[in-house]
């Protein structure tokens, strides 16, 4: 288990490096709010769906395609989603109800979860990891823009827009584009892809950046409630009840452990860039992304002990 707590705390510890450069450069003024505006917006155009593709295009279907776990996680996410926005129609004041919900639901798959993945199951766990990271991304965005575009102040609900809104998002065109290169094994020229990697790659570090100079006390403290209450959702009670229920339906060891990985992951820093760009309370979901990311250092280690401790995995 102690090796388990390093390998969590050296995938998480950039995470946390990231996000106080970006206090500290904010507080230098080497960054201002025009800045995270831009930059922002750049990885939500740009970089980060670039990424999803390439997830995407470079994951191994042949060797992990598992229909029944895929089905398994897509439904449980889905379920996931319609707990948190249960929970937050009660307990969240109107207009913080999209924050929570995405907060709730939206893990950092692609990045902490299959890193923890393939760090505990080698090959097996990157090729499962993959495959289940580049379904459920485009579940992520779509239930994403639907409980944002009917929580964000002025947004238009209507069944036309709310579709309009999900088939121009950009995330969620990153992952469709990236489907026929995928099934049908086209290879893209090589140089194309190492550029689109470059490119790529900024989206965490300039993400996390961004969030970082987007934080202060005073934000936090009036988020503390609603920030907190999404993230024990999100690395105590989610997870909880998809795990149990994976367990109840067959699925033991390994295949239970990476689905114990992804739903306990942190909330995913995409969640502040898809807020910041409807005009959302990305204050708040900035705040989501740092306490869960801290928190899923206690969180998934405890889990994996006491799944551990009952022979599950």
């Amino acid at each position: 288990m102690f090796e388990i707590v390093l390998q969590t705390i050296s995938i998480t510890a950039p995470v946390f490096a990231m996000l106080f450069l970006g206090v500290v450069l904010k507080r230098l003024r080497w960054i201002d709010d025009d800045f995270i505006g831009t930059a922002s917006a750049l990885v939500f155009r740009g970089t980060m769906p670039t990424l999803l593709f390439l997830g995407i295009v470079n994951a191994d279907m042949s060797q992990a395609f598992k229909p029944g776990l895929i089905i398994f996680f897509v439904l449980a996410t889905v379920i996931s989603f319609f707990v948190a926005w249960g929970w937050a129609i009660f307990r969240c004041p109107e207009i913080e109800r999209g924050i929570y919900t995405q907060g709730a639901f939206r893990g950092n798959n692609g990045i902490v979860g299959l890193a923890l993945a393939t760090s505990m199951y080698g090959d097996y766990g990157l090729a499962v990891g993959s495959v289940l990271a580049g379904v459920v991304i485009f579940c992520y965005n779509i239930l994403s823009v639907l409980v944002l575009a009917i929580y964000s102040p002025g947004a238009k609900t209507d069944p036309w827009t709310l579709c309009k809104n999900i088939l121009t998002n950009p995330l969620i065109i990153g992952v469709v584009s990236a489907v026929p290169f995928a099934y049908w094994q086209i290879q893209l020229p090589q140089w194309l892809l190492s550029s689109a990697e470059y490119f790529a790659h900024m989206s965490l570090p300039l993400a996390l950046i961004c969030i970082g100079g987007t934080l202060s006390l005073a934000s936090m403290r009036q988020s503390s409630d609603v920030a907190i209450g999404s993230s024990l959702m999100k690395l105590v009670w989610l997870p909880i009840l998809a795990t149990v229920s994976a367990w109840l339906c067959g699925y033991r060891d390994a295949d239970l452990a990476v689905l114990f990985l992804y739903f306990g992951c942190p909330t995913a820093a995409s969640s502040y860039v898809m807020a910041r760009a409807i005009n959302a309370n990305h204050e708040l979901a900035a705040a989501i992304v740092v306490i869960t990311t801290i928190g899923a250092v206690v969180s998934i280690n405890l889990g994996l002990l006491v799944l551990k401790m009952l022979g599950w995995i």
